[in-house]
């Protein structure tokens, strides 16, 4: 009957109540579970009236060991069974889902959490954050299969760095050969790079002033331009120049690609773009005669281009017009046009919305109604020049003409609510520029420094309502106290304009004319090497310590035998002398 109860176990297909009181309730019942012991829950308004929507039932059995538990499906439930309905109760059977947890058919040997059943395990599981999870594998073989083939390592990757590019489908359940553990461990252990050793490659090309870089981390290039109206591509490995573009007749202060496009805006108030050719080596043929089939140029914009990005369908464009425009992708019209009350300096779209800077304030657009959702006014002090976002969208980053770094949360679904959760304050002139890849903030100053945030001191890891989302929630333990910046870069000139973020490398440029990157990719086998040498100067500094004591051990015992020598030697001597002055007195007598 055992057997029969955990093959119906894994057939049956459970939609969990993911609330938080279902989280205390699934550990109250883990906890009870190993200490044998009887209890009392106590159910919230919020879970029973989950409970009576999903047409489930808490029904009642008798208080016993709670360790005697299998799961049924809600249609085997007997009709006899008590349907208990208060909010404080004995809990004797469960509901959970479409199943309940009853008194039957397990053996009352069962001790370990192994053997409750599976959905329950998976159920607790899910609850733990990427640390407390990969604590849970150590304990045990069996626990250790369970924990790394969970399916919340692939929702741990993809709210912090989004699905791996090129490499597997939604549906899927691993990535190429590597299971979604083994690659969130190994991107979480390569975001340490940024604290390590460097190298400083500089890139020469441009003749005037670099207004932006933009990496396009996914095929390792990185595209620049600025005062001399050229836009460059490089090689991000080698730090070698590929090509560049015939001379587009001004400044260009913003660009943006992906792998279907590149563009680039000039403060002649046009977006000049190309698209990928097939089979192209470096996708873009920026070099050859212009060719109307991949170029194209939009020209509705009434001012210089300031900001653009990219998205799958979409090309967003901002301009001193105080306009945001929306794109279409394949035909090249303006879909929306979002209307600010100052210059636009900045922008990041996600999904249905964008965020974006305009003067001093900060706004929250809905795309398709094209109206404001949300508008901080007065964000800095002067200029909000620079703008980020998450991954998620839920984090908004913004830099100022008064140096101040700023740190907002999207706490809802809807974006309709903003609060302000942080600020820094690290450099000593404006904050030209900022660039996020969970969880490093970078930012770029006219003081010549970079400056390097990590944002996991802010945040901690928690499951929401749902059981296919969760969210970085903010850790407001104290309100008044932030992190300084974890880093800062030096060695620049004045005015760093423009920097981003490529994997273990950051990429900025600025008024000197030359495009500088740190490359951070050896730093983590220079640290090991570092590591490695401390321990083997520690393991001969512990050797000679303890030869040397040795040493003074068989020093001390050598000493004393021959002090001890010396002494009788001496005393040896005497008896001699007397016993001489003996002989000569009895010879003269």
């Amino acid at each position: 009957m055992c057997s029969k109860s955990v093959e119906k176990i894994q057939k049956t297909e459970i939609s969990p109540l993911r609330t938080k009181a279902n989280v205390n309730l699934l550990y109250r019942i883990f906890m009870a579970y190993e200490s044998q012991e009887d209890f009392k829950i106590n159910l919230g308004e919020d879970l029973v009236g989950n409970l009576k929507n999903s047409e489930t039932k808490v029904v009642g059995f008798d208080s016993g060991n709670l360790k005697n538990l299998i799961v049924r499906s809600k249609d085997e439930i007997d009709h006899s069974e008590k349907v208990v309905s208060g909010i404080d109760f004995v809990n004797e059977k469960l509901v959970l889902g479409g199943c309940t947890l009853v008194d039957k058919g397990l053996s009352n040997s069962c001790r370990s959490i192994t053997d409750l059943p599976p959905v329950l395990v998976s159920e607790i599981l899910n609850c733990l954050d990427p640390k407390e999870l990969g604590i849970v594998s150590c304990v045990s073989t069996s626990l250790y299969k369970v924990a790394a083939e969970h399916h919340v390592w692939k929702e741990f990757y993809s709210e912090r760095w989004g699905l791996p590019v090129g490499r597997t489908g939604l549906g899927s359940e691993y990535p190429d050969e590597k299971s979604w553990k083994e690659l969130f461990v190994e991107r979480e252990y390569r975001s340490k790079t940024f604290l390590g050793r460097f190298s400083i490659d500089c890139l020469y090309g441009h003749r005037e002033p670099v207004r932006t870089v933009f990496v396009l981390n996914s095929k390792k290039l990185i595209f620049t331009s600025g005062y001399d109206s050229i836009v460059r591509m490089w090689d991000m490995e080698e730090g070698l120049a590929i090509s560049c573009s015939r001379t587009l007749g001004c400044t260009i202060r913003a660009v943006a690609a992906d792998t279907k496009m590149l563009i680039a805006g000039g403060t002649d108030g046009f977006v000049h773009g190309w698209r990928a050719e097939e089979g192209h080596s470096h996708l873009f043929d920026l070099s050859g005669p212009e060719n109307q089939n991949t170029e194209f140029r939009l020209w509705e914009h009434e001012g210089p281009i300031t900001c653009l990005q990219l998205d799958f369908t979409r090309i967003f464009s901002g301009s001193w017009d105080m306009t945001i425009r929306v794109w279409d992708k394949n035909t090249l019209k303006c879909l929306t046009i979002l209307r600010h009350n100052d210059w636009v300096w900045s922008l990041a779209p996600h999904v249905t919305t964008v965020v974006s800077t305009a003067g001093s304030d900060l706004y929250v657009w809905d795309i398709e109604s094209g109206t404001p959702v949300v508008v901080i006014s007065d964000a800095h002090v002067g200029n909000a020049y620079a703008l980020a976002r998450s991954h998620t969208g839920k984090l908004v980053f913004t830099g100022g003409e008064d140096g101040v770094i700023r740190m907002f949360e999207i706490t809802s679904k809807a974006c309709g609510n903003v609060r302000h959760v942080a600020k820094w304050n690290p450099h000593t002139g404006p904050v030209y520029s900022l660039a996020f890849e969970f969880p490093w903030l970078v930012s770029a100053s006219s003081d010549g420094k970079l400056s390097l945030i990590d944002v996991r001191m802010l945040l901690k890891k928690s499951k929401n309502c749902s059981s296919s989302e969760s969210s970085l929630r903010l850790n407001h333990d104290n309100k008044n106290f932030v992190e300084p910046p974890q880093r800062m870069l030096h060695g620049f000139g004045c005015n760093l304009f423009s920097v981003d973020i490529g994997s273990d490398r950051i990429v900025c440029g600025g008024e000197e004319g030359i495009v500088r990157i740190w490359n951070f990719s050896q730093a983590l086998e220079i640290e090991q090497r570092v590591r490695a040498l401390k321990g083997i100067r520690l393991e001969n500094r512990m050797r000679r310590r303890k030869n040397q004591t040795e040493m003074n051990g068989k020093g001390a015992q050598i000493g004393h035998c021959l002090v001890a020598a010396k002494k009788n030697q001496m005393s040896g001597d005497r008896n001699g002398v007397w016993v001489k002055r003996g002989v000569s007195g009895k010879l003269k007598a």
